[in-house]
């Protein structure tokens, strides 16, 4: 399965790029265990990001952001079989859920829902 990695990236971070990245390592964390179980791991900000750079805009407080932060996630769920929902607010996450749960996309809320993954 492609299974999307939703959670806190800049939520709570003030645009703070040190605690963005902390966010980020801790979503990328959840990526080894589902590599390992046979799926294949995905995280917005791992598309998103390139695409804003590549726009030339100054990172996810661009106003250039908003038009591709959210989208990409929108648009990856197109193609994803699941969503893990990692714990913290964030409404890009809740936002990816509510899509996933329109779609009858399944959304696991821990690692150990993952098919495969050993508890």
């Amino acid at each position: 399965m492609l299974i999307l990695i939703a959670g806190p990236y800049a939520s709570g971070t003030g645009g703070d790029p040190e605690l963005m990245a902390r966010n980020l390592t801790r979503l990328e964390e959840a990526a080894w265990p589902i590599f390992r179980a046979g799926h294949v791991p995905m995280i917005g900000e791992w598309v998103a990001l390139p695409v804003l750079a590549s726009a030339s805009a100054d990172g996810p407080g661009d106003p250039l952001a908003a038009e591709v932060m959210y989208p990409t996630a929108e648009r990856l769920l197109q193609h994803c079989d699941a969503v893990l929902r990692l714990p913290g607010e964030s409404r890009g996450a809740d936002q990816d859920v509510a899509i996933a749960q329109a779609r009858g996309i399944p959304v696991y809320r821990s690692l150990d829902e993952v098919p495969g993954i050993a508890a």
